[in-house]
């Protein structure tokens, strides 16, 4: 099976507290052979890039309303007129507050959505020929 990734570059912000934030170039990653995560490696100035997996359906619904608890926590929000997506990750190494623009990561979710529609996701792991095999 032929494997697919939807990727987009995009810059982030860090916020550091309510009157600082940085800006953090960063790339969402989707791949058809990972169907329920998705992949966000922020580059933050070290040689080594942050990498962070979680569920592809935490973030559709972040979009629209709070969702997720412990390590990811996501949220929409309106600053300064423009619509944003809150995302708080918790970490051993410490606790982030990134700001997503919300029609950016929209764009990149809807297209995600069109290579592996919601439910789709155990299709494309081939699950199901497997089962059957085992059970022929």
């Amino acid at each position: 099976m032929e494997h697919t990734a939807v990727e987009r570059e995009l810059e982030l912000t860090l916020v550091l507290s309510p009157e600082r934030s940085i800006p953090v170039p960063a790339r969402l990653t989707y791949r058809t052979d990972d169907p329920y995560a998705v992949h966000i490696t922020f580059h933050v100035g070290s040689d080594h890039p942050v990498n962070w997996t979680f569920a592809r359906e935490l973030l559709v619904e972040g979009v629209f309303r709070p969702c997720g608890h412990g390590d990811v926590r996501i949220w929409p929000t309106t600053l300064d007129g423009r619509g944003v997506v809150l995302m708080a990750l918790s970490s051993p190494d410490g606790d982030a507050l990134l700001e997503v623009p919300a029609v950016a990561v929209s764009a990149w979710l809807e297209r995600t959505l069109r290579v592996v529609p919601p439910g789709a996701e155990s299709e494309q792991l081939g699950l199901d020929d497997e089962l059957a095999e085992l059970l022929a």
